[in-house]
Order: C-alpha cells, then structure tokens, then sequence
C-alpha cells in the first residue's frame, strides 16, 4: 500500500468517526435511532463527494452542486422516508418538503418538546448539518497539508449539535475523550507520514539504517500515545470528581414557542355563560367515544385569587404547547381510541380531545390552516389551535383512553411527587375547612375520597338561573369566601371543581381542575352530542405510578336545598355575575401606569430571546473581527498597491511596477533584498533566497523593455505580469502557512518602499 492511500484511508476514517461523534449526540433529541441513519448516510455521501472532487480537481462550485444534488435525490430516503415511493424514489412532495425543511426545520425542531418524532421533518436537521460538514471538513483533509485547518468544520458541526439538542446531553465524557483522541492520533500520524516533516532527511542506505528509523517511528507513535492515554485519563479524572455541575446552555431553552397561551381567557370562566345560553345548543358531536369517556377542553392547575388558568411555569407545565407531531403521548397507557369530532358552534381557540392524544388529523376546507395553528401540551391533554373555530370544522383525534383505576387499586399508592404551580390569592381559613373535611382519613386516596365525598354529599347543587336557588357564577376569592361561609354549600361544576383543588392544595395534595363533557351515567357509548346542558368540571388527582385519576366533588343536579333553608336574596331574579377584571391590572394603580407596565412587559418578553442569541453571536463576531481586521487592512493596502502599479499610465511604468510586485512579495517572505539596488542585484538575491532562479532572466526582460527602444505593448505587460504571478505563486508555495500568514501581515515591503524612493535618481529600481 502506498504512502498516498494510507493517508487516504487515514483521512476518510478520522473524519467519518469525528462526525459520527455529533451524528450520536443527537440521541436525546431524537425519539428512536432514525436519526443515525440519517447522520451516517449523509458522512457516506459526504465523504463520496469530498473524494470525486479531490481526485478530479474540482473546485467549490462542483462540490457545492453535488452537495445540494445529493441532498435532494438522498434526502428522501434518509430523513423522509415516509414521502418517498418504497421508501427510496422521491416525489414532488419529498422535493417540496426538502426544499421548505431547509429552512424552517430547524425553527420546528426547535419549538417541538422533545424526544422529537423522527419522520415529521426533524430528519432534515442532522441529514442537513452532517452532509454539509461532511463535505467541507472532508475536503480541507483531503486537499491541505496541514490536516489542523479540516478540525474547525466538524468542531463548528459539533457544537451546533450541542446547540440544537438537549440540555441533558446524551455521553458527553464520552464524546469529548473520543473527539479529542481522534483528533490527535489522526494528526499525530499525518505527521508522522508527511515525508516533508524533518528539516533534513536521512535516507537509509542499508538494513541497519532502515531499521532505526523504522524502531525511532515506532517510538514516537508510543510515546504519542502515552501522552494521549494520559490526557485522557487526567480529562476523565478531573471531570468525575472535581468539576462542579453546570447547566448545559441550549437554544431549546432560550427560543420562545410560538404560542403563548397565557394570552387566552380561561375557559373556565365561560361555564356559567354556556349553561345559561347554550343550553339546547349542538356545540360539537363526537363519535367512537367509549363508554364512561371524558371530553376534555381545557386543564387548569394555577389560581390567582381571581380565576383557575393554566400556569406559567415553563417547560412541563399547564402552559408548555408545542406544534401537534405524530409521536405525542408517547408513554400513555390504556385503551386506543379513534374519536371523528364535528365543530358546531363552539367557537373560541380550545379544542375538544379525550385522553392521552397521540395525533390529531384535521379534514376540510381549512385542514393547513388548522394544522399549521394547532398545538398540544402533553402535560395536561389540552389542544388549542389559535385560528379559531369555526362551524364545520371537523378532525380525527387518535388516543389512549387511561383506565380509571379502583380505590382498591390505589390503597397503598402515594401521591405522585409534583411541583404543582403556586396558587395565589386562597381565601383564609381553607386550611382548617381542609383538615376538617378529611377527617381521619389516613392514606392518600382516602383524603381524597373524603373531600369528594363531602362536598357531594353535604353542598346543594345550583346554576343560579331563573327558578334555580341562588347561586352568583365564578370562582374568585370572594366567591369561594362565600362558598364555604354560608348557611349551606351551593353551586354548580365551577364552583366544586375550584373548591376541591383549592382545599387540595391546602394539604399538598396535586390537584387541577379540567373543564370538559362527559355523558350522562349509563349512556350508551358512540355518538355524543356536547351542549351548554352537558358541561362539567372535574378535580384531577395525580397518584404515583398510575397519573391523573379523575375526582367529582359536585352535588347531583336535583339535590337542591328546600325554601326554607335557602340564604335570603334581595333580587329574586336571576342574577349571573361578570367576571371580575383580570389580575394584572389592580384597581388601585391608574390605568395609564398598568397599561404602560404591559407594553413594557410585551416589549421585554419579545426580545429577550434575541438578545439571548444576539449576545453570544455578536461577541464572536466581535472577536473574528479583531482577528481578521489586520489582514483585511494590509491585503487592502498591498492590492491598491498592486492595482496602481498594474494600472500605471506608461507601459515601461507598468513593466517597473510588476518587478517592483515581485521583489516586494519576496522582501515580504523576509528575502534581504536592500532599498536601492538594481534589477540585476535584487534577482541574484531573490534567486538565491527564495529558491527561484528563473528571476534572473525575469530581470533582464524588464531592462530590455524598460530601457529599450519604444514602449512595451499592452500584449507585453500582460506577459510580464503573467510570469511575476507564477513566481510569486512558487515562493509562497515552498513556505509554511506561518510564515505566509506572517508575510500578509509584514510591513517590510512599505517601510522599504519608503526608503526606495529617497535614492539618487537614476538608479534602475
């Protein structure tokens, strides 16, 4: 084997295992092992790609074409298998999809909970990135000697993976102790090979000779990887028991999901308007609902004093939505259900589900439209689509409907241990009606039982319309006040449901309240039509090891109390209150401040985000800029240098600039070329020092055209230029990168300028 496909191979297999480190990084992000599929198929490609152009010679543009080829005919197969035909030929959908994922995959993954569905598009993130560093950290290694420059693509690969996963990352001791030995055994070895390492080579010239520099190679790949093992294992060390935790920083964390629920009224707040005005109303129909099933609309677990919402506390909470996916739900357990929903005149951004929803297919005239707005938070089994509702709309909703386990079931199971949100604003005394009401109850679904049971059993049950007892809508401090501190307990669903989850709350029980349909006991399953007369709302109680079991601590609607014992009223019509004013604008602060502290509000939360990313991306800038301003300045300089010699007005003028082109770019390669001397003496010297003899007859054509008879052609000056360029290009090329980094930076070339021009004049310059 030769030297040139040992290093090849070298170079290939370095690559392909630093790119596999990223491709594996992915895991946590990704649900299932699609994803390495697709990382591993796009090094291949990758790499094919690198190899062709390298081997032909070609330059960016054919690599840069058969990189956006490979993508859109591979593509499919790799990261949408799904759209393609037998899971290989793509479509028009596959090309479409492709085109789009491009550029909004990554705002999708993004804003997508994780462990993200495999074929919803995520694909096209990791097929995308591998390819493209694939390509570009293969070629520096194919194409430069120093192997160094090819490790900042597949490092820039590598910590865009760390950006777009997770904050948990998948082996990251691991991963780095692989990168980092990779790294360098791979540049230890191409050293090693580079038959051009040694300032002078020693040729064997028998056995022995061939032998010692065979066993001096040995040792320095041992010793290489002795120091390797012991920088690993220091790593290692210091990582495990002396480094400190730290928060792993992700743009997950920092990019703001694009629907903001806390914009949205709580439902719970319409109960008593759709029970006195939507009494007969088809609101929507539901079929394929099995027996004993729930319809869910909207789950609530944080109270302000003012009303039940869902809460703001991040990820994992009432208020986490994310973009619908095929893959939601992923660890609920119980019976499948396929649920057809028909909108009637429900209205509003809710929308009606059952159980755990694993996906939500809309049909219909306005079927993109409610994809693209939809969004479900898994947390609570709440979907809302901001587009709105609107008679007509119709969907499928695929779901595991949980088996409701026994009191038998749940004797020794312990409350599950969840940070419920804080509640705000509970009137004073709760505590104690609490612990009244629970009694001696001794285990958790006990406790439970014992607040359902007496609310049920000892309040009356009203909706407060026209011939019902008096009953005032809500659920506000004030109105749970007078809940508990009449003569007697009345109130409807809205009413119970608040009081059980706040009395809950009181003991550390984890309770929320859910606002929803469910069919009366005893109806048969399969077609359920949902009205204002229908609606409920429930407590869920979360219980370790079996989740959220329902709670029903509302009277039945005929236990109403007699006339005799009723509260007095003042009105004897009917009376529905309003909703109090919402909690962020407190009566006591004028208007124009509470208004002004909501714009302020708005504008921070809009782009906080921003700068969030801004920051970090405008430092680095900050720092590429001071790097590479030098550079930019000087190469600015020398070409507008280079430009007025090249564009001199006399053609003998534009043959002296070309020479004076050359000598420079040697004086720049630190040749030790003096100010003043002749064409002839700085030739032997630029000769000598730069390994270029062809200078000295370079020196003599332009004498001749210089001093000849006539003016150089334009044909001429061309020539001349043409053969300073290729002088120039084997200087630089017989240096290292140092030294011609070092020579853009030099400002030998200018300072001897100066001092050029002070020479008596006829001197030949």
């Amino acid at each position: 084997m030769t030297l040139v496909t040992r290093r090849l191979i070298l170079d290939l297999t370095a690559v392909a295992l630093l790119l596999a480190v990223a491709v594996v990084g992915f895991g946590p992000t990704f649900d299932g092992p699609a994803h390495l599929v697709a990382g591993f198929g796009a090094i291949v490609l990758g790499l094919g790609i690198a190899w062709l152009c390298a081997w032909r010679r070609w330059g960016i543009l054919p690599a840069a074409g058969l990189t956006v080829a490979a993508y859109f005919l591979f593509g499919g197969a790799l990261a949408l298998p799904q759209t393609t035909v037998l899971g290989v030929i793509p479509t028009l959908d596959t090309w479409n999809q492709l085109a789009v994922g491009a550029i909004q995959s990554w705002k999708r993954l993004l804003t997508t909970v994780a462990p993200v569905a495999p074929y919803d598009g995520h694909l096209i993130v990791p097929f995308l990135l591998t390819l493209v560093a694939a390509v570009l950290t293969a070629s520096l290694a194919l194409r430069l000697r120093q192997a160094a420059w090819s490790l900042i693509p597949v490092t820039a690969f590598l910590t865009g993976q760390i950006l777009l996963g997770m904050t948990e990352p998948a082996v990251p001791i691991v991963q780095g102790v692989v990168f980092a030995v990779v790294a360098a055994v791979w540049l230890a070895l191409r050293q090693a090979w580079d038959p051009n390492n040694a300032a002078v080579r020693i040729e064997p010239t028998d056995v022995s000779d061939a032998q010692t520099v065979r066993h001096s190679r040995i040792r320095r790949l041992v010793s290489g990887a002795a120091v390797v093992a012991i920088a690993v294992g220091a790593g290692v060390a210091t990582a495990a028991f002396a480094s400190t935790p730290t928060t792993r920083y992700v743009l997950r964390d920092i990019v703001i999901p694009p629907f903001d629920v806390q914009q949205y009224a709580s439902p719970l707040q319409s109960f008593r308007g759709l029970v006195r005005d939507d009494a007969d109303t088809e609101l929507f129909t539901v079929s394929g609902l099995p027996e004993d099933g729930r319809i869910r609309l909207a789950t609530m677990d944080a109270y302000n004093g003012i009303v039940y919402n869902v809460s703001n506390d991040g990820a994992g909470s009432s208020s986490s939505f994310t973009p619908l996916r095929s893959n939601m739900s992923p660890d609920a357990v119980g019976s499948p259900a396929e649920l057809d929903i028909t909108i009637g005149d429900l209205g509003g951004v809710w929308l009606p589900d059952a159980g755990a929803v694993r996906s939500i297919e809309f049909t219909g005239d306005r079927a993109d439209e409610l994809r693209r707005t939809a969004h479900y938070n898994d947390a609570t089994g709440t979907a809302a689509v901001t587009a709105g509702l609107t008679p007509g709309v119709t969907y499928t909703v695929d779901a595991v409907m949980p088996t409701v386990p026994s009191d038998a079931a749940l004797a020794d199971a312990e409350f599950a241990p969840i940070k419920m949100p804080r509640q705000d604003g509970i009137p004073d005394g709760l505590s104690q009606v609490a612990t009244d009401a629970v009694g001696d109850a001794d285990t958790p679904i006990k406790q439970a039982r014992a607040l359902q049971t007496w609310l049920s059993t000892d309040g009356y049950f009203s909706h407060g319309l026209e011939d019902d007892p008096y009953s005032p809508s809500g659920h506000g401090a004030a109105r749970i006040t007078s809940f508990f501190g009449g003569d007697e307990i009345i109130g409807d669903d809205e009413q119970y449901a608040a009081a059980m989850a706040l009395l809950s709350a009181q003991l550390g029980i984890p309770a929320r309240v859910v606002m929803g349909w469910r069919p009366d006991e005893g109806a048969p399953s399969g077609d359920f039509v949902a009205t204002g007369d229908n609606v409920h709302a429930w407590v869920e109680i979360a219980f370790d090891g079996f989740g959220w079991v329902p709670f029903d601590p509302t009277p039945d609607e005929d236990n109403e109390p007699n006339e005799q014992t009723t509260t007095p009223r003042a009105n004897p019509k009917p009376q529905v209150l309003q909703p109090p004013p919402p909690a962020q604008e407190p009566a006591e602060l004028p208007p124009a401040i509470a208004n002004d502290r909501d714009q302020e509000d708005e504008e921070e939360a809009g782009f906080d985000w921003i700068g969030a990313i801004l920051a970090p991306v405008g430092i680095g800038l900050g720092v590429l800029i001071v790097l590479f301003a030098p550079f930019v300045i000087m190469g600015a300089v020398k070409t507008a240098r280079r430009t007025q010699r090249r564009n001199a007005a006399r053609p003998a003028d534009r043959i002296s600039g070309g020479w004076d082109e050359l000598v420079d770019r040697a004086v720049d390669l630190n040749a030790p070329v003096t100010a003043g001397a002749t064409r002839t003496e700085s030739a032997a010297i630029v000769g000598t020092a730069m390994a270029q003899p062809e200078v000295t007859e370079l020196a003599r054509s332009a004498d001749a055209r210089v001093f000849g008879p006539g003016d150089p052609t334009a044909e001429d000056v061309d020539a001349f230029w043409r053969e300073v360029d290729a002088i120039v290009v084997g200087m630089t090329s017989r240096v290292s990168v140092w030294r011609r980094l070092a020579a853009r930076l030099s400002v030998r070339s200018l300072r001897r300028r100066r001092r050029s021009a002070t020479a008596p004049e006829g001197v030949a310059r």
